[in-house]
């Protein structure tokens, strides 16, 4: 491992472990603030020395400063040359960063089990890409028994919203209207939602007003859309926790044109994935001039189904098709140019055999 990756990953297990450390502190001055600014460090931390690992950059050319955070999580989204993000776990590290952007210049009031969710998904996404980026198991860094506590446990995300949003109801039906408390304790839903759309702005005055105004004639769940479509999913292995905000299927997607700045993209949904993945390995072996051995070889020199936008398992009933996309074609036929095919053939067939 290279010093620079093994110093960034060092300092993001560091913010990591004081994170924790914090969360169970047992007063509650600046709690969540330093929880969210310690966590929100650990992942730029983390994804830095994750991209440099894979072979990425961190720095654009002529560029005084490395990335951004923003910038980390689209390239760890969808860079094919280091791509290891998944949806849900973009999604966490982005309500992570906004919840902390929330918490460090303004009010966050976030009720205790909003908070241990966020902070537990966010140990677990951790977790989960220490291990498959670097190999390495958080137990090696820290006790077992070490993790965030939780004395209010929560419940069904629909349930635990659904309740917040019943309490933030009560203080504006006080004599003397509590509304200062009410968008204090409805920021942090409303920046979740944005995270779900893939929005990084943070909501204004005006936007958790007229939320307010919403939520007095209609139920939440025709207002806060992205979040009506999340799932909890808990899994637990004696005191090892793992949890996890998973997106149910038919969630709203909003399209973002491009250069659009409050887009930040979470997913991408092709209408017709057909049209789009329109080529198997025979149409994309004669378009590169070689045969569907090597072409596979070519495949996988480059990994290339790892990238969604290069290859997807299309099923049509009980079928699976292996299909690639025009990018696919284009990324190998200049990569051609740049490798020996023979060479990476050679070392194919051995792997093969090998393995047989």
């Amino acid at each position: 491992m290279k010093k620079e990756v093994k110093s960034l990953l060092s300092r993001g297990i560091d913010s990591l472990v004081l994170a924790i450390d914090h969360f169970n502190k047992p007063w509650n001055k600046g709690r969540i603030v330093i929880v969210f600014m310690l966590l929100n460090h650990s992942f730029e931390m983390l994804l830095k020395a994750a991209i440099l690992h894979k072979g990425g950059r961190i720095r654009e050319k002529r560029a005084k400063e490395t990335i951004g955070f923003d910038h980390c999580v689209r390239k760890c989204l969808s860079d094919h040359q280091v791509r290891f993000l998944n949806e849900d776990q973009a999604l966490a590290i982005r309500t992570i960063n906004s919840l902390r952007d929330a918490a460090t210049h303004y009010l966050l009031d976030i009720r205790e089990e909003q908070f241990y969710i966020h902070v537990q998904s966010g140990i677990t996404v951790f977790k989960d890409i220490l291990n498959k980026v670097f190999e390495k198991d958080l137990s090696d860094f820290l006790p077992e028994r070490v993790l965030p506590v939780c004395t209010k446990l929560p419940k069904d995300l629909v349930l635990l919203i659904d309740e917040e949003i019943e309490e933030i109801k009560k203080l504006l039906t006080l004599p003397r209207r509590k509304i200062s408390l009410a968008k204090s304790r409805l920021r942090p839903i409303a920046i979740m939602e944005n995270a779900v759309k893939g929005d990084s702005t943070q909501p204004s005055d005006k936007d958790l007003n007229k939320i307010l105004q919403n939520l007095a004639k209609n139920s939440w769940q025709s207002i806060f859309h992205g979040i009506a479509g999340l799932n909890i999913d808990t899994q637990s292995e004696g005191l090892n926790i793992s949890l996890r905000l998973t997106k149910k299927v038919g969630i709203p997607v909003r399209l973002i044109k491009e250069g659009e700045e409050k887009g930040l993209p979470v997913a991408v949904k092709r209408v017709n994935e057909l049209d789009y993945y329109n080529l198997n390995v025979t149409k994309l072996s004669k378009k590169l001039c070689l045969t569907i051995p090597k072409a596979l070889a070519l495949i996988h020199y480059f990994n290339i189904q790892s990238d969604e936008e290069l290859f997807k398992v299309i099923k049509i009933g009980a079928s699976k098709f292996n299909r690639y996309s025009p990018k696919a074609l284009n990324f190998l036929k200049k990569k051609l140019d740049e490798v020996d095919i023979k060479e990476i053939w050679k070392q194919y067939k051995i792997k093969k055999r090998n393995k047989g």
